[in-house]
């Protein structure tokens, strides 16, 4: 259950002004932007708990972040302002603390860390003012720098950190908008009371239908709406759609009528992405505890090549595993024990072969997660800011949809969420006046 205290809807509350489908982010923070304005609003959770993506689990003893790790950019980011609301405490992740590891297990040197991401930034430079017509970024590359893709150095950062940051792998990612967002100021910080305190402002006196999950969403101009869920129906002047990009690409909620062309294609045509976790912790801590991160140039892309310590902000010994790109859907097919095997090979060629087993572990697998199916959007090849910005447009006047897939500014982001929920709800408010 939630580990906040929810509004208990009222049994037989049926008949609503605003239906919100969805507890995460986005869903929480139209509805509380609503209930402040004195709306009557339901909102419809799948899940047994709030958050969505946004999810704290404590079992380790210190906050595995299985979805949204980080507040990216805390300067003016108006999740740094929710995290202050609930006291949360905070700690900057210092990205230049580091200690990257060939396949092999030796060390590499800064400088060559240093000079190999200047010259990565010099070829997407060169890749921007160079084509004109759209391709993945691997195919841009293999034009403009190929030895880029042969390098060892240059692929684990484009896997590392261009991989990481957008969600998708580059051999599906937008040679012309994959770095095109926009981004707060400031080193990323991570909340040591765990990310998902910052529900708590959110989720203050608005119902919430808990185990819900909706499947059909009947929407009529000028005749309000009716969503059907767990076998109930509920009706409302107005219904904003927080369904996550991949749920929504699944087909698994039906609507009537169908989505207009203009929504359904921007839902086919954006990407999906994954991000896989794991989370080991030990008896004692065999690597440097003051080093942030330990990144590894795995001979498969994408797979076990960037590591969090948390000894740096936490007494807890884990490390925290990141598999990216393709490789996090492929590792998410086999069993967590599997997984976890997988993530201990790579910290063996690191650390070596003696190391001690993990006491405990946790591992997030958001591709196999039917209320999700998959961790955040990203641009693929043939995308365009409009297909994120064009889900903006409500739908006959009743159906609004919101969630970081719909701001191509700030998508794949929590601060990208909260910004469209605070949009929707302006939306809603223009709607019934």
């Amino acid at each position: 259950m939630s580990a906040f205290p929810l509004t208990k809807a009222q049994a037989l509350k049926r008949d609503v002004d605003v239906i919100v489908i969805g507890a995460g982010v986005a869903g929480m923070t139209t509805a509380q932007a609503l209930v402040q304005e004195g709306y009557d609003v339901l909102v419809l959770e799948a899940k047994d708990t709030i958050g969505g993506r946004l999810k704290t689990d404590w079992s380790l003893g210190a906050p595995f972040e299985v979805g949204a790790g980080w507040i990216h950019g805390p300067v003016g980011n108006p999740i740094t302002d929710l995290a202050k609301s609930v006291q949360a405490k905070s700690f900057v992740t210092d990205d230049d603390s580091s200690l990257v590891f060939d396949h092999k297990g030796g060390e590499v040197e800064d400088k060559i860390i240093t000079n190999k991401f200047k010259d990565l930034m010099r070829v997407y430079k060169k890749i921007d003012g160079t084509f004109d017509s759209d391709q993945s970024l691997e195919k841009a590359i293999k034009r403009v720098s190929p030895q880029t893709l042969e390098d060892p150095v240059s692929r684990w950062m484009l896997s590392a950190y261009t991989e990481f940051d957008t969600g998708g792998p580059i051999e599906n990612l937008s040679a012309y908008y994959f770095d095109e967002d926009e981004a707060f100021d400031g080193a990323d910080v991570v909340l040591l009371d765990g990310y998902d305190s910052i529900l708590e402002p959110l989720a203050d006196k608005v119902d919430v239908l808990l185990n819900h999950p909706v499947d059909h969403i009947e929407y009529e101009a000028g005749d309000g709406v009716t969503v059907h869920a767990n076998g109930e129906a509920f009706e409302a002047y107005v219904v904003v759609c927080t369904c996550p990009l991949g749920v929504l690409k699944s087909k698994k909620v039906k609507f009537s009528p169908a989505l207009p062309s203009r929504i359904q294609k921007k839902i086919d045509r954006l990407g999906m992405g994954n991000v896989t976790k794991a989370a080991l912790k030990f008896e004692s801590a065999f690597w440097p505890i003051d080093t942030q991160y330990f990144g590894v140039m795995t001979e498969d892309k994408g797979r076990w090549n960037y590591f969090l310590n948390y000894r740096t902000f936490s007494d807890e010994n884990i490390l925290l595993g990141l598999s990216v790109g393709a490789y996090a859907g492929k590792i998410e097919q086999l069993p967590e024990k599997d997984i976890v095997d997988d993530c201990m090979m790579v910290v063996r060629d690191m650390f070596g072969v003696d190391i001690s087993e993990p006491i405990n572990f946790q591992v997030s697998r958001w591709s196999k997660d039917p209320y999700s199916l998959g961790a955040y959007s990203y641009t693929r090849v043939g995308n365009k800011p409009a297909d994120f910005d064009g889900f903006t447009d409500p739908v006959e006047d009743t159906l609004i949809f919101a969630g970081e897939h719909t701001t191509f500014k700030h998508h794949a982001t929590v601060h990208g969420a909260y910004l469209s929920g605070l949009r929707a709800a302006e939306q809603v408010m223009e709607l019934i006046e």
